[in-house]
């Protein structure tokens, strides 16, 4: 995130470097309205957009045994006035438009505090809204103050430029990643915790509002095609890039905080491995969470490339980006490509196919277990 603010200088712990140089994007230093300007028109595939949420908190925030929240309280998140933040949002929304491709289109993320202002400021400069998505978070932070309902969702907009707009939609790779069923406009994802989350030399966050790349992977495999140039115009410490990095796809990342390039840099420079994007649902206790192969997938358990096998390997089979797989002339969900190798109606792929781990076959319903009782 960034906007037009005074640039503060790095801290003192941050060991400056030159951003690493990497064939598939580029960071660039700078606001993100100006740096927009220097891009060339209709240039850009995608444009995926976390933008300032102007929280305007008032004093800090503590938990119950006294801690205090690590909240959003940084510059680049404070404007003068809700009109200044209307300016504000006007203003990069304009630049993104202009080198936005005509089939291009652009995912904005926000909470409550701005989704809607963004809304309305796309829809005046014309942008096609397709779809709101609701990011249903597995893991929210509480309501300390107990004073309103817990805020466990943000939203996405998802808009093309024109309501006739050819814009990329991988419906098929949306679905295969749920298991052979439409995807829906709710996603439970948890926020970014645990090993994914970026700390600064002294163990803190690098950045308080890291994405989760589960969330990243699922817009960029359903909007993008190889090759595609993605833009980040507050790029943070490069959720965007990693992404599009591991699935092929260009990228350009725009950032004004000097310690959040750095971040970026590295993080990109060192590959980040598909298990740092995990994905999570919230157990029911009345009833054993569903579980799509595609978050196997997405959490890194079972990784695009991975070769499945039967029990009497007698069949092998490709695991692709979007959660299918292919063997020979079969292609689809596990459950339809082990039917298919059967010759039968219907085929459980949970318990029909397995991955080799050090030197013996796992079925995948052991790894699904693996992750339910991560949930637990």
């Amino acid at each position: 995130m960034n906007l037009v603010l005074p640039v503060r200088e790095a801290p003192a712990r941050a060991r400056k470097i030159a951003p690493a140089a990497d064939p598939s994007g580029r960071i660039i230093a700078g606001d993100c309205i100006e740096e927009m300007r220097k891009l060339p028109a209709k240039s850009i595939d995608l444009i995926f957009a976390d933008p300032p949420y102007n929280l305007q908190l008032g004093g800090d925030l503590f938990r119950p045994e006294g801690g205090r929240v690590d909240a959003v309280d940084d510059a680049w998140d404070r404007f003068d006035s809700l009109a200044a933040y209307d300016r504000f949002t006007r203003a990069w929304l304009t630049e993104a438009r202009r080198v936005l491709k005509d089939d291009g289109a652009i995912w904005v993320i926000g909470s409550y505090h701005n989704i809607y202002k963004v809304g309305a400021a796309l829809q005046d400069l014309d942008y096609w809204i397709l779809n709101d998505i609701v990011w249903r978070k597995s893991n929210p932070m509480p309501n300390f103050r107990g004073t309103r309902f817990t805020n466990a969702h943000e939203t996405l907009l998802w808009c093309a430029k024109s309501q006739d707009a050819k814009y990329t939609f991988n419906y098929q790779a949306m679905k295969a990643l749920n298991d052979d069923l439409q995807m829906r406009s709710d996603w439970v994802l948890p926020i970014c915790s645990g090993s994914e989350r970026l700390k600064d030399g002294l163990g803190h966050k690098a950045h308080p509002t890291q994405k989760p790349e589960s969330l990243l992977y699922r817009v960029l495999l359903a909007c993008t095609k190889p090759g595609d140039v993605v833009l980040d115009p507050f790029f943070g410490t490069g959720t965007t890039g990693a992404v599009a990095k591991r699935l092929g796809r260009q990228w350009i990342g725009i950032e004004r905080e000097p310690a959040y390039r750095q971040a970026a840099a590295e993080r990109i420079a060192a590959t980040l491995p598909l298990d740092e994007s995990a994905m999570e649902t919230i157990p029911d206790k009345r009833s054993q969470p569903r579980v799509a192969f595609g978050l196997l997938v997405e959490n890194g358990m079972v990784p695009a490339g991975t070769v499945l096998v039967d029990a009497k390997r007698r069949w092998k089979a490709a695991v692709r980006a979007d959660g299918s797989l292919s063997c020979g002339p079969h292609a689809g969900s596990i459950h339809k490509v082990g039917a298919g190798l059967n010759k039968a109606p219907s085929c459980n792929g949970w318990t029909f196919w397995h991955v080799e781990k050090r030197g013996r076959l796992v079925p995948l319903d052991a790894l699904r277990q693996e992750h339910l009782a991560g949930l637990a």
